[in-house]
């Protein structure tokens, strides 16, 4: 998998994200508001609610928007009703995307979506018509700058908690898990005193598309105008980019 890791998706995903802190605490707001209207409001009883938590504060956000965000799914604020949806489609060259969003108005949502797709030569499909392409896997990041991390402990400890997979490159560890393992995997290295940069389950392609120079700048831009969504939470590809 390396060369193809999750993790280079995530720093581009980040680095194009930076200058957009209202989205990203707006996406936030969203990933609580789900997790406590599922698993109710306590972070200490939902595992859910405190991965979302968790990932908020590790972008800065305030502590007052996420306690706002939990007491609108609790019912304790008005607020409105957010649904996840997932769309699939394909963009450019036929490069395999899926979107996963979650949003309080469908039809914004769809024809935000839609207009993107059909603004970079792509087309929006029938649900499952990529999906079968992807692997869904749990995906668990862990960073190492200090180089502080023991790789073969790290390693024993994610096989024996139930990971699959467990690859080191350039200072970051990436645990791979089946989904159903995905919670036991977490929350054991969690306890462990592992600090988690990402952890959640992602759709993983099998194959990899190599585009022409032409359709990739345009795959590019597809996903720009996705990610300039703000109901957009995830973007999955199967594209190989060029160097």
């Amino acid at each position: 998998m390396a060369g193809h890791s999750k993790w280079h998706n995530i720093q581009r995903r980040k680095n194009a994200q930076d200058a957009k802190k209202g989205k990203i605490f707006m996406r936030h707001a969203k990933n609580i508001y789900t997790a406590a209207k599922e698993g109710g409001g306590d972070v200490d009883m939902n595992a859910a609610l405190r991965t979302a938590v968790d990932k908020a504060k590790a972008d800065n956000m305030p502590n007052d928007n996420i306690d706002r965000a939990i007491k609108k799914a609790t019912g304790d604020l008005d607020g409105a009703h957010y649904e996840e949806i997932t769309y699939e489609g394909y963009g450019p060259g036929g490069i395999a995307v899926i979107v996963s969003v979650l949003t309080d108005n469908k039809n914004r949502t769809a024809s935000e979506i839609r207009h993107a797709f059909k603004k970079n030569d792509g087309n929006l499909g029938e649900n499952g018509s990529v999906t079968f392409m992807f692997d869904r896997k749990g995906y668990i990041l862990i960073e190492d700058e200090d180089g502080a991390i023991d790789e073969d402990e790290i390693s024993m400890e994610a096989i024996e908690a139930g990971a699959d997979d467990i690859v080191g490159e350039n200072d970051v560890y990436e645990i791979y898990t089946d989904p159903e393992n995905f919670q036991n995997v977490r929350d054991y290295l969690r306890e462990t005193n592992y600090e988690l940069a990402e952890a959640d389950v992602s759709f993983f392609p099998q194959t990899y598309n190599a585009p022409s120079k032409d359709d990739e700048q345009k795959m590019l831009n597809l996903i720009d105008m996705l990610e300039d969504s703000e109901d957009t939470q995830d973007i999955y590809h199967n594209m190989e980019t060029s160097d």
